[in-house]
Parts: structure tokens; C-alpha cells; sequence
């Protein structure tokens, strides 16, 4: 399971993006980048973000390291801001924390170069989640220390949202023509074949099981966590096989 941390302090909100994530420190005394379980899509964007940053990094990926944060809403009551107060207020116990990469740049595909090789494992890596933003618009990627870092995969998984339809939203093909890193010749065919065959059921068991129990609960048609943990891994290992043939939009 993640570790577990304590909120000890709310420092600042982080303005960037919809779902208005926070400053804070844990009582291990390390600043984090709070995910709150009471913002936005609420839980499912945490799941997303547990499942694909955890799979990440077991696929070799750099990816800021992830703990549950469990918060008491009366850290917030000094916050002026009316948004953020009720953004605490509706995120007591578990939400989700990130480790914070100070003086991490945001990547500019205009400003850095990234090999085909590395664009081309990042690229597959996100058809595979059908990671929808990680558009030059938006990357979603961080240089720290000359490298390249992955962040923000909550709104990877869509077919969570509508679980009856995720058969058929899985098998979809995914569009990489606005891809952050499609202007620096991903090579696919080598990142699927030394990716794919790591992705196992085995692999998605133990990633799946980082999840918080918390978050499961109550899922309609799912009578245990467990069992929407293996409803989290089928579309992923459905696709596996095939998604570098599917993904459309590169030159």
C-alpha cells in the first residue's frame, strides 16, 4: 500500500488546472502536492492517478512519488479563500499526496529535445492509459534535474466513468496528433516491444492493490474493492497487445 502521511500544515493552492490542488506538509515534514478527494471527479481522478503513475514507475518511468495524505478539514479554516475552504471541508481523510519537485521547469517541446527513443516509450505509454492531456497545450511533463518527469494522470482511464461502455471505450484507437512529444519521432515499435510483455496480470494486481479500499467503496455493480481492482486491470491488459498499432496522428 502507499504510505501513509499525515497533513500537517495547508501552505498554498496551486493554480494551475481545474482541480485547484494545494501545497501542503506531512508530518514527515516533506512538502506535497495535495489531490483532493472532494474536488472535481472526486475519487476516480485519485484512482487514475494511483494506477497509472504507480504502473509508471514499475514500467521504468519517472514519476514524483505517491502517499495518501489523510487531512483534517480544520486545516483550512485560516485559508481567505471561500473555494479552497470548501474544497478542504469536503476532503477530510484520505486524499492524495505527490512529492513536490522543487524548482522542477515545465517541459516546452519547443524549448527541450527528447530521443525517439524516450518520446516513443512515453507516447505508448499513454495510448495504453489513453492519457488525454498530454497535449502541447498542456504536457503534463516537468524537467528536474535534466530529466524527464511524468505528472497528472487524472483524466487517464475515461472508460472508469462509464463502466458499462469500457469494453467498448478501451478497444478505441488513440489519437496522438496533439501529443507533447510527437514532433520528436516516437519510436513505437521498440517501446512495445520491450513494454508490453511487462504489463502483466500479475503487475496490474499489485499496482491495482495500492489503492485505497476508502476509494472503492460503493462503486454501483461492484459488490467488493477487489473485485473493481480487476475491473481496473482488464481494459489494460485488453489492450496491451495491439494499442502501438492504434494510435493514429504521428507523421
Amino acid at each position: 500500500m502507499l504510505k501513509e502521511v499525515i497533513a500537517t500544515r495547508y501552505i498554498t493552492p496551486l493554480r494551475e488546472g481545474g482541480s485547484l490542488p494545494g501545497l501542503v506538509e506531512g508530518d514527515d515534514f516533506a512538502p506535497y502536492v495535495m489531490k483532493f478527494s472532494g474536488a472535481g471527479q472526486g475519487r476516480k481522478t485519485l484512482v487514475a492517478e494511483v494506477v497509472v503513475g504507480e504502473l509508471a514507475r514499475r514500467l521504468g518511468f519517472r514519476v514524483p512519488r505517491l502517499v495518501t495524505l489523510d487531512l483534517d478539514p480544520v486545516l483550512g479554516l485560516g485559508e481567505p479563500d471561500q473555494q479552497v475552504q470548501e474544497l478542504l471541508r469536503s476532503s477530510g481523510g484520505a486524499n492524495l499526496g505527490m512529492d513536490f519537485l522543487s524548482g522542477a521547469l515545465g517541459f516546452d517541446p519547443l524549448a527541450f529535445t527528447v530521443s525517439a527513443e524516450e518520446a516513443g516509450r512515453i507516447v505508448w505509454f499513454d495510448a495504453l492509459v489513453n492519457n488525454v492531456d498530454r497535449s502541447w497545450r498542456n504536457p503534463n511533463l516537468l524537467m528536474w534535474h535534466g530529466d524527464l518527469w511524468l505528472i497528472d494522470h487524472g483524466a487517464t482511464m475515461i472508460w472508469h466513468h462509464n463502466w458499462p461502455g469500457a469494453e467498448a471505450s478501451a478497444a478505441r484507437p488513440y489519437d496522438a496528433a496533439d501529443h507533447a512529444l510527437a514532433r520528436f519521432a516516437p519510436d513505437l515499435a521498440t517501446a512495445a516491444a520491450d513494454l508490453a510483455p511487462k504489463v502483466t496480470g500479475e503487475l496490474l494486481a499489485e499496482v491495482t492493490a495500492e489503492i485505497p479500499d476508502a476509494w472503492l467503496t460503493g462503486e454501483p455493480g461492484f459488490d467488493t474493492p477487489d473485485l473493481l481492482r480487476e475491473a481496473y486491470a482488464a481494459p489494460l491488459l485488453a489492450r496491451v497487445p495491439f494499442i502501438h498499432e492504434r494510435i493514429k496522428g504521428l507523421q
